[in-house]
């Protein structure tokens, strides 16, 4: 970006008309001469030193006026391009060999973060996805049409297709208003709209989340709609030249841009809430009527633990609904309505587990599993009070309706640590050792039936740039399941629903029913198999094959050349026949068809782009457009998968409201405690095959 070179001294600042000492016309020093007085100097009081903010500002407005002339930045930069002397201009050989670029994985992360702000992310363990939301690519990203005279632009006109634009000039013209569709051009960095004739600023402009220069100058706006508080990068808003509220205008120059947008994100009216989330039936209602099959409900929610909700890397989110007290009682309350029989949560910490979840599920009829991630195991030295910080996955489950036979932590790094085919190597240690993510697994019995499910939580690591990591941690897992499954299988199942007091609590007080025959299993897939969790993968990735399909090739990209083991030397492989509950409008898994080659303007294949960790929905069958929602990214990262031999799906939890989603920066929000959403399933348990024997009855071992 180009602006004009202009010096102005301090001294010059101060002869802006905004601070101008004195008035040279005062009437009453002109009444004394006029009588023969002598004139007295006047003894003036000089406003308070301009603020570096403030500064800043009027050097900007000084260039913007200096660009009055028609397409004058295009001028400019037309003009410096050809002044680079011939010398400076490297000869290469078109034809010679190029290096293959880099992955993209490997590159560094970028400030467009899900959640990033104009401030740098300083937290070192950030479980955001990473997703630079590039623009679409075109050989050129900056439009001038500044100073020709514009006198209005129409909703319909063809400008507002050309979202590839990073920059766009629209000063000095004679436009009265700017349309709401301005607010398609989602990755405009630079707008300028100076000294045109407008009166007010659409709220829609709210929606450019990637502006860091906004310039309003020379108009006529009185104040600004409190829905700019979500740009949040934004570095520069020029107002100087506009009759702006005294408030507002005090704001910007005594504490800069940045702050003026706080106050306008922290008192923004809470707009109106969406409209329920529908279930959406997949059986139809005779369907439905006509099964006899035993119902299981599932929630999976990422809660956004609240030492990741940082006004750092929320920028766009008010801090009243940023705040723990606040989300806590939205999260509590939706998955209380839910009213689901397993609730898998992720980034719940161990103080918010014991001293609000457990209490308040508790007394809802749940019983409750936790684990941290591996790290409070290590930190050693730390006070209790920062090691209870650490966030895990929760799993709840009803306890009148099921009993826990045993939990085990996952902790994946142990288990790579443990097998003999993962050479140390040092992408060992760098890549999936130093990663502290877990899985939990719950063995359950239903009290009633007898039935067993095996309900599986998982957070897999979250950055993009290790998508080999991710593939590892989802195969230990799979792995730990099916030794898992294969003792659970060889358990014999109880004859009685009867309790110890410690087992049962308040459910001796209830009416008992008598237990139906238990089903028996010969085989660990004949166990009902749920795994819910936020794989920070999408469906074309790596990840979402291999749980898919039940296999995944040694060298498919996403292990991005490197070596585990028998996962690289044979592939993966699992015998659960998995399928994601969203996934139920297509057929088998097809995986990705080859991108088309495109040709740069020289005739070369331009860079195919691998796999990513993060993505978008990609047209694989997801019922959801999104289960993370933030301004850079959009997309499915969260699934609950389950074992379609002997689970099928009834009712799946809709998606958000697309109307409301237009309007909407990112989560979360008021609405929205998380910048996940929550998922939940209604399963109906179809019987193994082999009902015949009765093996002897289960011991009657404590349940937690």
């Amino acid at each position: 970006m180009y602006y004009p070179q202009v010096q102005t001294s301090q001294n010059e600042l101060w002869q802006h008309s905004l601070y101008a000492p004195h008035n040279p016309h005062n009437p009453a020093i002109n009444s004394n001469a006029l009588h023969g007085h002598p004139i007295h100097p006047q003894q003036h009081v000089l406003s308070p030193p301009l603020t570096q903010h403030w500064q800043q500002q009027l050097l900007k407005y000084e260039n913007s006026r200096s660009a009055r002339s028609p397409h004058h930045r295009a001028k400019v930069s037309m003009l410096a391009s050809r002044s680079v002397p011939k010398a400076a201009i490297p000869i290469t050989n078109p034809n010679a060999a190029k290096p293959p670029p880099p992955p993209a994985a490997e590159s560094t992360p970028d400030v467009n973060h899900p959640s990033s702000t104009v401030a740098p992310i300083a937290e070192a363990e950030a479980p955001r996805p990473i997703n630079q939301q590039k623009p679409p690519e075109n050989n050129w990203m900056t439009l001038d049409m500044g100073g020709v005279q514009i006198k209005s632009l129409p909703k319909t006109s063809s400008l507002w297709s050309f979202k590839f634009l990073v920059t766009l000039y629209l000063n000095h013209n004679s436009l009265p208003s700017i349309p709401s569709e301005i607010a398609q051009l989602r990755h405009l960095e630079l707008l300028d709209i100076s000294a045109n004739q407008l009166t007010a600023v659409p709220p829609e402009l709210g929606m450019l989340t990637s502006l860091k220069e906004f310039y309003l100058f020379d108009n006529h706006i009185a104040t600004l709609p409190h829905e700019l508080g979500t740009l949040h990068q934004l570095q520069t808003l020029g107002v100087e030249g506009n009759p702006l509220d005294p408030q507002l205008k005090s704001l910007i120059q005594e504490k800069g841009t940045q702050h003026l947008i706080s106050y306008l994100r922290d008192s923004c009216p809470v707009p109106a809430p969406p409209p329920a989330r529908e279930h959406r039936d997949v059986l139809s209602s005779s369907e439905r009527a006509s099964l006899d099959a035993e119902v299981i409900s599932v929630l999976c929610y990422n809660i956004l633990c609240s030492k990741y909700a940082t006004e750092r890397l929320y920028g766009y989110t008010p801090q009243w609904a940023l705040d723990w007290d606040y989300r806590k009682e939205l999260i509590l309350t939706e998955v209380m309505n839910y009213n689901c029989d397993f609730l898998c949560l992720q980034e719940v910490d161990v103080a918010q587990y014991d001293g609000f979840f457990l209490t308040h599920l508790g007394k809802a009829g749940y019983n409750g599993v936790h684990f941290p991630k591996s790290r409070y195991k290590t930190m050693v030295g730390e006070s209790e009070e920062k090691r209870r910080l650490v966030d895990g996955c929760a799993t709840f489950y009803k306890r009148d309706r099921w009993i826990l036979v045993s939990e085990h932590l996952v902790e994946f790094s142990r288990l790579a640590m443990g097998r003999t085919d993962f050479k140390k190597t040092e992408d060992m240690f760098n890549r999936v050792l130093g990663k502290d993510t877990i899985a939990t697994v719950c063995l359950m019995e239903s009290r009633e039936t007898g039935t067993r499910v095996l309900v599986a939580n998982i957070h897999v690591h979250w950055d993009p740039r290790f998508r080999d990591v991710k593939l590892v941690q989802v195969a230990l897992l799979l792995d730990e399941i099916e030794g898992l499954a294969e003792e659970f299988a060889r358990l014999p199942v109880r004859l009685s629903n009867e309790e110890t007091h410690e087992e049962a609590g308040d459910l001796l007080d209830k009416p008992r029913r008598p237990r139906t025959a238990p089903s028996t299993y010969t085989s660990p897939t004949q166990i009902p198999l749920i795994i819910a969790g936020d794989f920070n993968s999408v469906p074309s990735s790596g990840v979402y094959e291999f749980l898919s399909t039940g296999q995944l090739a040694k060298d498919h990209p996403d292990f991005m050349g490197h070596m585990y083991g028998r996962y690289t030397s044979e592939g993966l492989k699992h015998p659960f026949g998995l399928r994601s509950a969203y996934n139920v409008v297509a057929g088998p898994y097809q995986p990705p068809s080859p991108p088309e080659v495109k040709l740069t303007p020289n005739g070369h294949p331009r860079p195919i782009k691998e796999s990513s960790g993060v993505g978008g929905n990609a047209g694989h069958g997801e019922l959801l457009t999104m289960t993370n929602y933030t301004p850079s990214f959009q997309g499915v990262l969260d699934y609950i998968w389950y074992s379609v031999g002997n689970l099928g799906v009834n009712a799946v939890l809709g998606g958000v409201d697309e109307r409301y989603l237009e309007k909407v920066v990112g989560f979360p929000n008021a609405h929205f405690p998380a910048d996940h959403i929550c998922l939940a399933t209604e399963f109906r348990v179809k019987p193994p095959k082999d009902t015949s024997s009765k093996p002897p009855l289960l011991p009657q071992t404590p349940s937690q």
